[in-house]
């Protein structure tokens, strides 16, 4: 066939992929032999059709009938020019090249969301799933710190102990749908195309209970209190979603049961800060502990105290780091880091001893040492004046 491949689907030679397969589709549906029998003409443009796609929908084919036209395909490599054999006489796709997929993969796809086709022939799992759950779990920093397992109480549905789940009466069980044979969908036909819905006799289970069980009146599950063990990982944060297969609520008519998602809550700790692994802490120390230098003893998340070593001079707001004492990754044997903030407090309720004192002091004392950044200052403020 010498015609152009771009000009057989209506497309340019700088279409991409997605257009020339949105082109094929559009014209394989008005062309295909179903829909335009004893049509010779209709037949030949199919065959033209997918002749072009075969070979625009591949990169290796396309580049080579961009450099050298139909030629590059003189041989029958295409898979068209070996024939010519009609749908009339009872060939099969393979007589037109359909051997590489490309219309019977796109043609499924086009309809398969749609039509009762293979794809649309699924296995079912019995009755319908149950619902997922969230709990709220609110913890103190020690427990995310070290980790927990806990049993939490919730009411939900839960599996019908007298059948088992499956909704009926002991002695019987449940007996597939007659009108949807189990898939739980009903199908219609209109023209080339098929449809789907809920079957509307079993409610999309499959299923029907002639005889339902007394005590969940045939859904296979009844509403208790239930009680799930949980394992909080150490290290877990504020905020994290912790799943628990199969916790939820139970399915109906034996469906699988869903999920419980466990959403943990931090509460404020009196002492630590949490930033990510690490944490933080305010020391508060005294003005001449800060100017001498001391020792203060600093607790840890993990009940281990620390010693810290306050130097001399230190300032108010100075920070100290102390590593590996912070709290721990999630799965993981990694830990944050410690920060100390320094808090010098200023004197009150000082007695008239304790004022004289400090007034004798100032009065002795060289302030361009003793009080650098202060001294400084005031000089700089004498010069801008």
């Amino acid at each position: 066939m010498a015609n152009d491949y771009y000009d057989t689907l209506g497309v340019s030679k700088n279409a991409s992929d997605a257009e020339i397969k949105q082109a094929f589709r559009k014209l394989a549906m008005k062309y295909h032999p179903d829909k335009n029998q004893g049509d010779k003409a209709a037949e030949q443009k199919f065959k033209e059709i997918n002749e072009a796609y075969d070979v625009l929908k591949d990169p290796q084919k396309k580049a080579a009938y961009d450099q050298y036209g139909s030629a590059a395909f003189s041989n029958g490599s295409s898979g068209f020019n070996a024939g010519g054999a009609g749908f009339g006489g009872g060939a099969g796709f393979s007589d037109f090249g359909f051997g590489g997929g490309s219309f019977s993969d796109i043609f499924e796809d086009l309809f398969s969301g749609a039509t009762g086709g293979r794809r649309s022939q699924r296995s079912r799992e019995p009755g319908i799933r149950g619902s997922d759950l969230r709990y709220n779990l609110e913890l103190t920093l020690e427990e995310a710190f070290n980790g927990k397992n806990i049993e939490i109480t919730l009411n939900k549905y839960d599996k019908c102990e007298k059948c088992n789940g499956s909704g009926a009466e002991a002695g019987s069980k449940p007996q597939v749908c007659p009108k949807c044979h189990g898939s739980g969908v009903e199908r219609t036909q209109q023209g080339f195309f098929a449809f789907e819905r809920t079957c509307s006799a079993c409610g999309g289970v499959g299923s029907i209970i002639k005889n339902p069980c007394a005590a969940c009146r045939g859904s296979g599950r009844v509403y208790k209190k239930a009680t799930v063990a949980v394992s909080i990982p150490a290290g877990v944060e504020d905020g994290v979603r912790i799943r628990v297969p199969n916790a939820g609520e139970a399915g109906t008519f034996g469906g699988a049961y869903g999920d419980l998602y466990i959403y943990t809550k931090i509460k404020p700790h009196k002492f630590f800060e949490r930033d990510g692994k690490d944490l933080h802490c305010e020391v508060p120390i005294s003005i001449v502990k800060a100017a001498l230098g001391c020792e203060v003893e600093v607790p840890g998340i993990d009940n281990v105290k620390s010693i810290v070593k306050i130097p001399e001079g230190a300032e108010n707001g100075q920070i100290l780091k102390l590593r590996q004492k912070g709290m721990k990754a999630m799965r993981s044997n990694v830990r944050g880091d410690l920060f100390v903030h320094i808090h010098v407090e200023t004197p009150q309720n000082l007695t008239a001893r304790q004022k004289e004192l400090l007034r004798e002091f100032d009065s002795i004392s060289d302030t361009k040492k003793t009080s650098p950044k202060c001294s400084g200052f005031w000089e700089k403020l004498k010069e801008m004046l």
